[in-house]
Order: C-alpha cells, then sequence, then structure tokens
C-alpha cells in the first residue's frame, strides 16, 4: 500500500512539473510558484497575464501529451544558492523560495526537457512512464502567493493523475457522484438552507425544510441524552473578558474569537465555546462525590472568526449550533463514564444511518501540562474503551491537545468518504484554571475528572454529511415531508386534503399537492423532492375511505386504510429505517 501511495506522488508531482512546462510554453512570460502532489492528485501556481478558461486546460492538456511523448528524463543537480538565483533570475516567486531555502541545507532543481523547477523530488525517471490518458486537468482557483491574503493572488491549476487511463476514470466516476451529492446543490434544490454574502459570509439560513430536519435531529438528540443521564443546559452568548482569560482562550484561540464589545466599560466577547459556561454552573455550589458523574449536554450556538477563503457551504462556517456536552466525575469513575460515552456515541452514530465507524487515539504531545500518571490513566481508560467495543482504531502518537489525550471517531458515507465527527476529550487544564474541586468520601477538596464531548460536531456539518450521505434522500423519521398526499384529478382535492390533515394530526409530516399540474407531473415532482411516499386517492381510494402507496423508489404498496397507512409510517420511523 505504502509502495503504490509512493508511486502515485511520484508520478503526480512529474505530472505537475511537466504542467508547468507546459504552461511556460503556451505563456512564455508566466511567473511560477509552487506545484505539489496532493492528496488524489496535483496542483501548480501561476502568475499569468490573463484569467485562464477552460479552453485553455484543453489546450495545457495537449501540449503535456505531447511533452509526455517526448520522453524527456527528469535530472536533479544540487547546486549553490548563487547558482539557483542565477538559474531564476526572471522568476520572482523562486527567488523568494531560494531566500527561505535555511542555511546549510541542500539546494536542488530537477530538469525535464526545456523545463527547470527548484524541487526536492522526488520524480519518475522519464516522462515516458506518465500515461498521456491517465491524467486530467479539473480546475482553476484563486490562490494568494504562501497562503498570505496580503500577498498577490495567483492561479491555481488543480488536476489528478494516475497510473492507468481505468483508474483516472473511476476517480472522474467518483468525483461525478460526489458533485450529484453536494450538499450545497442539494440544498438549493431541496430548499433546505441558504447563505447570504450581502448580509454576512459563513451564516446559515435554515429554510421551512431545513428547520424539519433539525427538529427531528434536535428532538432525537435531546430524547437520547436525556435517556443516557445527561441534563440539559443553557447558557449566555456572550461573556466577560475574565471568562476567557482565564480558560485560556484570549491566549492561545484569540485570532478565531470575534472582536470584544464594551459594555458597562467591560469587554465581553461571544462565546467560541460553551465549556466555561459549563464550568461556571459547576462552580455554584461546592460538589460531592455523590453528586458525581454530572452529564451536561447543550446545543449550544458559538461563532468562531473563520477566513473567507476557507468557507464552504455548511462544512465550514462562522456560527454554529455545537451539540457540546461536559462529564464532570472521580477518578474512579472516569473509565466507566468513557467506555459509556463511546458506547452512546456509536448506537447514535448507527440510529443516523454510519456504519463504518474508525477510533482514533491521540497521546500526549510535546509540551503538554500534567502529571504523567494523570495521562496514562486517561488513554488507558480511553484505549480500553475502544478495545471493549470492538473498533478498528489507529494511534496518533503525540496528537492530543496539550490539555489532554482523545478519541477522534471518522464515518464513512454511502461513497466511502470519511468525515471526522466526534471528538471525546480529557482536558486537565481547566480544572486547574477555574480551580474546580469536589468533595470525597475521605473529607478532602479533590480536582474532578472533565471530559470533552462534541458527539455530530455541529448541527450544521453534521446536515451537510447527512445530505451527502443520503443524496438528498433522508431516511422517512428525518424527511422535511415524509408523505405527500397527490388527487388523480380536481375532484378529489378534499379527499386528499382530509388524509394529509389526519396523517398532521398523527404528528407525520405531510403535505398535499392541489395544484393545477397533471397527477403524472405531480409525481416527479415529488420524486425530484426526494419525498419518501406519495399517496394517490381517487374515485376508488374516496368510496373504500382507502390510499393508494407509491415510494420514491416506485415500489408500489397495495391499498391502505388511513389508520394502516399511519401505522406503516410510524412503524418505520420508529425502527429508524434508513430508507
Amino acid at each position: 500500500m505504502t509502495e503504490h501511495k509512493d508511486t502515485l506522488e511520484r508520478i503526480r508531482h512529474s505530472t505537475s512539473h511537466v504542467m508547468a512546462e507546459a504552461v511556460l510554453r503556451i505563456f512564455p512570460d508566466a511567473k511560477i510558484a509552487i506545484g505539489p502532489a496532493i492528496e488524489d492528485g496535483f496542483y501548480y501556481d501561476f502568475d499569468l497575464p490573463r484569467s485562464l478558461t477552460q479552453e485553455d486546460l484543453n489546450q495545457i492538456e495537449e501540449e503535456m501529451r505531447k511533452i509526455i511523448e517526448e520522453g524527456h528524463e527528469f535530472r536533479k543537480e544540487v547546486i549553490s544558492r548563487e547558482e539557483a538565483k542565477k538559474r531564476f533570475h526572471d522568476q520572482p516567486y523562486k527567488l523568494e523560495l531560494i531566500d527561505a531555502i535555511p542555511v546549510g541545507e541542500e539546494v536542488s532543481i530537477y530538469t525535464q526537457g526545456r523545463f527547470t523547477d527548484l524541487c526536492r523530488g522526488p520524480h519518475v525517471a522519464s516522462t515516458k512512464e506518465l500515461h498521456p490518458k491517465a491524467f486530467k486537468l479539473l480546475s482553476v482557483a484563486g490562490a494568494y502567493w504562501r497562503g498570505n491574503e496580503k500577498n498577490k493572488m495567483l492561479q491555481r491549476i488543480y488536476g489528478t493523475a494516475w497510473e492507468r487511463p481505468e483508474d483516472l476514470q473511476a476517480y472522474l466516476d467518483r468525483l461525478a457522484e460526489i458533485e450529484k451529492r453536494d450538499h450545497r446543490r442539494l440544498g438549493k434544490e431541496l430548499d433546505l438552507f441558504s447563505t447570504h454574502e450581502e448580509a454576512g459570509a459563513g451564516l446559515i439560513y435554515w429554510h421551512p425544510k431545513g428547520g424539519r430536519v433539525r427538529q427531528a435531529i434536535e428532538d432525537y438528540w435531546r430524547d437520547a441524552h436525556r435517556k443516557n443521564g445527561y441534563e440539559i443546559l443553557y447558557t449566555p452568548h456572550i461573556g466577560r473578558s475574565w471568562l476567557w482569560e482565564t480558560s485560556g482562550h484570549l491566549g492561545f484561540y484569540k485570532e478565531n474569537m470575534y472582536a470584544p464589545m464594551e459594555i458597562d466599560q467591560q469587554d465581553y466577547y461571544i462565546k467560541p465555546m460553551n465549556c466555561p459556561f459549563h464550568i461556571m454552573i459547576y462552580k455554584n455550589q461546592l460538589r460531592s462525590y455523590r453528586d458525581l458523574p454530572l452529564r451536561w449536554a447543550e446545543l449550544g450556538t458559538v461563532y468562531r472568526y473563520e477566513r473567507s477563503g476557507v468557507l464552504h457551504g455548511l462544512l465550514r462556517v462562522r456560527g454554529f449550533t455545537q451539540d457540546d456536552a461536559h462529564i464532570f466525575c472521580t477518578p474512579d469513575q472516569i473509565e466507566s463514564e468513557i467506555l459509556e460515552v463511546l458506547r452512546f456515541s456509536l448506537r447514535i452514530w448507527k440510529d443516523f444511518g454510519f456504519q463504518n465507524i474508525k477510533a482514533y487515539l491521540a497521546t500526549r504531545p510535546e509540551g503538554s501540562i500534567g502529571d504523567d500518571s494523570l495521562w496514562h490513566t486517561a488513554v488507558e481508560s480511553l484505549k480500553k474503551a475502544i478495545e471493549t467495543e470492538g473498533l478498528t482504531y489507529q494511534v496518533d502518537e503525540g496528537g492530543g491537545a496539550f490539555y489532554g489525550p482523545k478519541i477522534d471517531l471518522k464515518v464513512k458515507d454511502a461513497i466511502g468518504r470519511e468525515w471526522q465527527m466526534t471528538t471525546i476529550q480529557f482536558d486537565f487544564n481547566m480544572p486547574e484554571r477555574f480551580d474546580l474541586k469536589f468533595i470525597d468520601n475521605d473529607g478532602k477538596e479533590k480536582r474532578p475528572f472533565m471530559v470533552h464531548r462534541a458527539l455530530l460536531g455541529s448541527l450544521e456539518r453534521f446536515f451537510g454529511v447527512l445530505i451527502e450521505h443520503y443524496s438528498g434522500a433522508f431516511p422517512v423519521w428525518l424527511a422535511p415531508v415524509q408523505a405527500i398526499l397527490i388527487p388523480v384529478a380536481p375532484t378529489f382535492n378534499t379527499y386528499a386534503a382530509h388524509v394529509c390533515e389526519t396523517l398532521k394530526r398523527e404528528g407525520l409530516r405531510a403535505e398535499v399537492d392541489l395544484s393545477d399540474a397533471r397527477m403524472n407531473a405531480k409525481i416527479r415532482t415529488a420524486q425530484t423532492q426526494k419525498i419518501p411516499y406519495m399517496i394517490i386517492v381517487g374515485a376508488k381510494e374516496e368510496e373504500s375511505n382507502t390510499v393508494s402507496v407509491r415510494t420514491r423508489g416506485g415500489e408500489q404498496i397495495p391499498s391502505l386504510t388511513t389508520s394502516k397507512l399511519v401505522e406503516l409510517l410510524k412503524e418505520k420511523i420508529e425502527r429508524k429505517e434508513p430508507n
């Protein structure tokens, strides 16, 4: 597997150099920046005289094929810094990179054909090793030089390259599937949510249909937490600077926090996290070991400053509702609490239709705080919980936060993409900073253990993942419209409306289509909207007080009475059937 990955990295890195040579052949005055291999492909940044078009990408691809067929060897040279500056005297971005190379470090270049680049390598031996039909240029995007928005905007050409044409085609098919599932497109088509740059970037507007899905998620979340021994909290949206100074956020996280507002000559900050507020509730009274564990959860809306370039639909936003929870417990309780929170997380993910889950155990990094014994106890508790549940896991050595180790759960969606979701995080920092205590059974004050737990992560990001996982065709328990009544002709509008009201009284999310469109057009609209059940009514159904049922997958269900239909839908909802 590693060997295959190394081969692909060489292919992609080499293809990026071939692309750069092709661009320089077409645009001789172009200035070149950097061009690394990345996951599934490569990119190269250019300073060009004009914006590129799709026709330009097609022309660059053709030139790349010529270079590949010419069979140029990739030759490495190690040269002095002065020689490098002579070689790249007309390339300002390369000169800047040369100046940034640490003193004493090797300066190397690679040449193929008429193109030379400042590069560490590695590469394939010759362009002949690159298949002329196993690469494709995908898109052009803007990219600030060195990622700094104060620098010039360059044009970044993204591409992909593989060993064989069939591998390329499989990847392009996967990209097409990803595009089909894109939550931004589906969100608009299904009228679920919107964003409005003119009113504020990175902020989500939940439409009525999206709001119905969110309410179903929240109702399920609250019910599941209550059944699992959690209490639900509600906390303020702002807090005095003292709170964030004490928590450490102003020291470590200020660049992601919004500017303070002055109230009564004091600085207040809008919250980026919920945890300091939960701590204040803990400190409101002296706690005994008999009170612990305390499991407190909140759907708390927080705000974090994200740069505009990284905002992405529902997946990267500036305001979001975190499904936050904090557990305060004694050292003796920590092992059982971690096991229970892991089990709880897995149950919830499976209810939402995610079966393929992998754990990542992040251990102590350099510069961390806390006694060795605390870290050992915490890591062993996390490890034992993972192994008890039989989860596949990987150890991320040194990947924990400075204040404690953690478990990250990643789930795979319907097309195999892995998403980082649940985090179960120890915290040795805030109990110390806020001087948290409890009275143990020996009458002495002791420090409680604190665990942060975000299960879904945020409702916004989770909703985006959910849309793409189901391609908008939500299971009936989550669907914004669970059933739509379709009369075969206007004569039966009254009966259709009556059945719809019956379903609504039973707590089902039902609608009736009373438009002037023909029945088949109404059915097509309902399928486009991915509504799970289409309830067709006409003369036969009205006479027998029944309904005909058609699923969005095209299955016809024999005629049912309205009460039997309600029973069918409620059973599927109760069982959380995936579809």
